[in-house]
């Protein structure tokens, strides 16, 4: 699993790589009872603060999506996917509606975002 991180989102970091953690729980990228990298190989990894890493890992430990085993690491737990893609979902409406909203700032009608989205996703 590659992890992106981007300075360009108005997200933070840690929520950047709860989600990109969480997508490939739910593609079946990771499976049930795989291991993670370590906090501190996953901060190196992406260039950022062990905290960040830690404060990823650790949320996502309060979502059920991973289990950490004391002096072994982080493990992907069994999930139910209905919830997880529910998250996903929330998630995505939020950042559907902040680029609507700029969208609009721009001046830019129903139109061409539409005509946007579809260049971009046949990309």
């Amino acid at each position: 699993m590659k992890i992106i991180i981007s300075t360009t989102m108005n997200l933070p970091i840690y929520e950047q790589i709860i989600n990109q953690i969480r997508d490939a729980v739910v593609s079946g990228e990771l499976r049930e009872g795989e291991g993670m990298p370590s906090i501190r190989v996953l901060a190196r990894d992406l260039q950022v603060s062990v905290i960040t890493t830690k404060r990823a890992y650790e949320e996502l430990e309060k979502e059920g999506v991973l289990q950490s085993i004391p002096g072994r690491g982080f493990y992907v737990c069994k999930q139910n996917n209905d919830i997880l893609k529910e998250k996903q979902m929330r998630g995505l409406e939020q950042r559907y509606e902040d680029l609507i909203r700029d969208s609009k700032s721009a001046g830019m009608s129903v139109e061409d975002i539409i005509e946007m989205v579809q260049v971009l996703y046949e990309t």
